[in-house]
């Protein structure tokens, strides 16, 4: 079997993890931009995060035989210092030619504070002026509702933002309906906590059969799962759906999203 894991945090992994996937079958791994579970006090610290995931994690999974791409942004979580966020956001553009980088994200909104929304402001001004596709963060348990509702507002208001080049992430039962109806791409993560099991997962997929919809593990330094994905194809199986069902959920649907960046290179 053959999928795309299109959002794992593999900085966190080990090597280990990158040899199961491609046993597994993984085709291709994307890694967003994320919190490094502390708050980072300087720009220089990012620069160097940045240049991890473009320049240094690619070469470790390639030992693996595994393409590695990468996104980039502020996380969420560090937001709420605007000087700091100033600073980053400036540093962005100089990576954004690099091979392997496929655009802005996973922004979006943590706890939907005034100062997180007018970074993910700047963020999709951003994207929008480097013509970059965007990878979105929804909140957690009882906020991802508000969230998600802010995060489709100011994206349905700025007339640069093209729903079919942003995929809304962590989507739920309550929230995959707003995000589909609204044009956007969904994203259902499967987490052992706060997020979807493959069963839920599954339950979500037969609801919106032929969406826009792809799965991902979002495997980090936590309670998290980079086989996910294959597990919950596994899932699929059982409840019979086909093979030709399954890929287009786990490997064609990521290829045709990622696909609108210049720098993604679909397996063959």
């Amino acid at each position: 079997m053959r999928y795309i894991e299109p959002h794992a945090h593999m900085v966190s992994r080990t090597t280990d993890d990158y040899l199961a996937m491609v046993l597994a079958g993984c085709q291709a791994v994307c890694e967003p931009a994320f919190w490094a579970g502390f708050d980072r006090h300087s720009a220089e610290g990012f620069r160097d995060y940045f240049a991890q995931l473009t320049e240094h994690e690619p070469k470790r999974a390639a030992k693996y035989l595994l393409p590695h791409y990468s996104w980039l942004c502020l996380n969420p979580k560090e937001a709420e210092d605007l000087a700091l966020a100033g600073e980053v956001l400036a540093l962005i553009p100089e990576f954004l030619d690099r091979p392997g980088v496929l655009g802005i994200g996973e922004i979006g909104l943590n706890r939907n504070s005034r100062n997180e929304v007018a970074i993910f402001e700047r963020h999709v001004d951003l994207a929008a002026r480097h013509n970059q596709l965007i990878l979105i963060h929804t909140p957690h348990l009882e906020d991802k509702h508000k969230g998600t509702r802010l995060i489709i507002d100011i994206l349905k208001n700025d007339p640069r933002i093209d729903p079919g080049r942003v995929l809304i992430d962590h989507v739920e039962e309550h929230t995959v309906d707003r995000v589909l109806e609204a044009g956007f791409w969904a994203g259902i993560t499967l987490y052992p906590e706060s997020k979807c099991t493959p069963p839920r997962a599954v339950d979500i997929l037969e609801r919106h059969a032929g969406g826009n919809v792809w799965m991902n593990s979002a495997c980090d330094w936590g309670h998290s799962d980079p086989l996910a994905v294959p597990k919950a194809c596994f899932e699929m199986r059982k409840r019979g759906h086909t093979a030709a069902e399954i890929d287009q959920i786990v490997f064609q649907n990521p290829v045709r999203f990622l696909s609108q960046s210049p720098h993604f290179v679909a397996p063959v």
